[in-house]
Order: C-alpha cells, then structure tokens, then sequence
C-alpha cells in the first residue's frame, strides 16, 4: 500500500503465521492503522506470529507512530514468537538490539544482504 508518499507493504507465508512488513520512509499513525489489524488477525487465529520488518530506505516514526508502536508491543509482547529486523543502516541494528527487553519474541537483526537468512530462520520449526 503507498501511503503519504511512502510505502507499507504486507506479504504473509505460512498461512499467515509469518508476516513480512517492508517499510520505506517515515512510518506514521496511520500506517499502523492499516497494518496492525492485520497482524492481529492472524494472531487471532494461530496465537502466535513471526514478524520481518524490512526496513531499507526506512527513516522512522512520526512521534504518534511510535505511541502506535508502543501500544502495539505492550498488548502483544507474548504473541510474537520470533522478530527479525533486516536493514541497511547501523541505527536498525541498534533499534533491534533495544526492542529486545520489551518483548518474549527472540529478536534478530540482518543486514540486506542476509535477507534470506532472515525468512530461514523464521521458517524453522513451522
């Protein structure tokens, strides 16, 4: 979906228990407005999800989006099983690296280049 001169972009494998979010530019409320219900619908139906952000060209939230995502972690911090954020740039890593006390999922981090190893270590065990 373009949205505001950016895009959000959900796929979904293995019937929906992995979700693949690819973000570009600036991620706002309304984006999660967007995306959120469908992460939540497939958390409905299995318990548990996978989640990959690809993040490249990715430049943050807007400071409603992060209360967004804030929200988001806090109500389903049990539900995500395994988070993988794969990037282009030193500060995802970080991010990644950070989110991991606010959450039960194991989190990793990949660069680009390592995408496949990120959707292999999701598709374990499922």
């Amino acid at each position: 979906m373009t949205v505001l001169g950016h895009e959000v972009e959900i796929r979904k494998e293995a019937a929906g228990r992995i979700i693949h979010v690819d973000v570009a530019g600036k991620l706002t409320k309304e984006d999660y407005i967007r995306f959120v219900p469908e992460i939540e619908n497939e958390i409905e139906t299995y318990g548990t999800v996978r989640l990959l952000f690809e993040l490249v060209g990715f430049r943050g939230w807007t400071v409603p989006a992060l209360v967004e995502d804030a929200r988001f972690g806090f109500k389903h911090h049990k539900q995500i099983e395994r988070l993988a954020f794969v990037g282009d740039k030193r500060w995802e890593k970080a991010m990644a690296s950070f989110c991991k006390p606010f959450t039960r999922a194991e989190v990793r981090y990949y660069d680009i280049a390592d995408i496949e190893a990120a959707k292999t270590w999701l598709r374990e065990g499922i």
